[in-house]
């Protein structure tokens, strides 16, 4: 797997997973992990999608529900058309993408994971409370959530840019790679920069969102009047933020330590970082599912309307209504009896069945009607 660098080269390091493996078990136990992760992972952010969708019909979003979507969305690009070039690259142990695939790759995925970090810094201005809806029960989304969403995606797509610049394909023997190669003259700029890049991009707005939250948490719980609902969603986004910052910590690490120039590090931890990244984007919706109450009674909603839909020919079965939160509507209906509350039945059974005397009559004038 080792070459030897260039000696007109800073920086030499594979693109789009480290290739040239030896052995056979890794060539097929990476692959079928990356795989079990991105279809777990697409199932996982498709349904959060899907709960946040019919919050926004019903008018039930929220600022921190946008963000927390759009976050699904990146999310869903990563496992759908990063996750698989890594796993083809390791598959093949060399490049068969062609160099288009090869120049952006990493440009692309570092883009994404980068708008992931920021996405959960920007959800710290966001608001917890729901969002007005306009008529017809659509979502009115604030137009600073389009222009904060707009500005992030421009900022990640531009730091990332000299992982396109210095990707190409490289011949070694029969073998094709793609590799990052950063020429000597550019060395003390690219320095600087893969210095700026994490920082900027990663351990500032990590450490920023996770004190953030980590002082409202405090707050919410201590001094809020009603800390109930606002601790619960500044808790899931503390978690969330935790998760990110814990997962992506050794691939930004091993991206830092290879273009600074130092020794290598070991391959295995190289491909732990990359399957960790990946798991990152299958570890959200679950905290979601589990921690967040209205992508929990959203879900259960949607079990409600599949197994409905499913059992609608069988004859006798009767699906109870549901309402935005997922609440049963029905729960409480009678179906096909009559009640009659207790007090009431045995007052009239009173009345039919107990002769009263005209004196001790309480109501004479059913007696002076019936006499007419």
């Amino acid at each position: 797997m080792d070459i030897d660098r260039p000696a007109n080269v800073s920086v030499f390091d594979f693109v789009g997973g480290v290739q040239l493996l030896q052995g056979g078990d890794t060539r097929t136990a990476i692959p079928v992990i990356l795989i079990g992760i991105c279809v777990s992972g697409a199932v996982g952010n498709l349904l959060v999608l899907l709960i946040f969708i019919r919050d926004f019909r019903n008018g039930k979003g929220s600022e921190v529900k946008a963000l927390l979507a759009s976050l699904a969305c990146t999310d869903l690009v990563i496992l759908l058309l990063c996750a698989p070039v890594r796993a083809v690259t390791y598959y093949r142990q060399t490049w068969t993408l062609g160099g288009f695939v090869c120049s952006t790759t990493d440009w692309f995925q570092h883009s994404c994971v980068v708008a992931k970090t920021l996405v959960l810094a920007v959800t710290t201005r966001a608001k917890h409370t729901l969002v007005p809806s306009s008529g017809g029960g659509v979502l009115y989304t604030p137009t600073w959530i389009h222009g904060a969403l707009a500005f992030i995606w421009i900022v990640s797509m531009m730091f990332p840019i000299p992982q396109m610049l210095f990707a190409s394909l490289l011949q070694l023997g029969g073998n094709t790679v793609c590799v990052s190669e950063v020429p000597a003259c550019a060395s003390e700029f690219m320095s600087l920069f893969y210095k700026i890049y994490p920082t900027a991009t990663f351990v500032v707005p990590v450490v920023f969102t996770l004190a953030y939250y980590t002082k409202a948490l405090h707050v919410a719980v201590n001094h809020a009047p009603s800390p109930q609902h606002q601790s619960k969603v500044t808790l899931v986004l503390l978690c969330l933020s935790g998760a990110l910052g814990l997962m992506l910590l050794p691939e930004w690490g091993t991206f830092t330590w290879i273009r600074l120039g130092y020794n290598k590090p070991p391959v295995g931890l190289i491909i732990f970082a990359q399957v960790l990244l990946y798991a990152c984007s299958s570890v959200s919706p679950v905290i979601l599912m589990t921690m967040y109450d209205d992508v929990r009674q959203g879900l259960v909603a949607i079990w409600l309307v599949a197994t409905c839909r499913s059992s609608k020919h069988v004859p006798g079965v009767k699906c109870p209504t549901t309402e935005g939160n997922g609440a049963e509507i029905g729960a409480n209906a009678v179906s096909g009896e009559e009640k009659t509350f207790p007090d009431v039945e045995h007052f009239w059974t009173g009345r039919r069945n107990t002769n009263v005397e005209e004196e001790q009559d309480p109501v004479p004038w059913e007696r002076e009607e019936k006499m007419l």
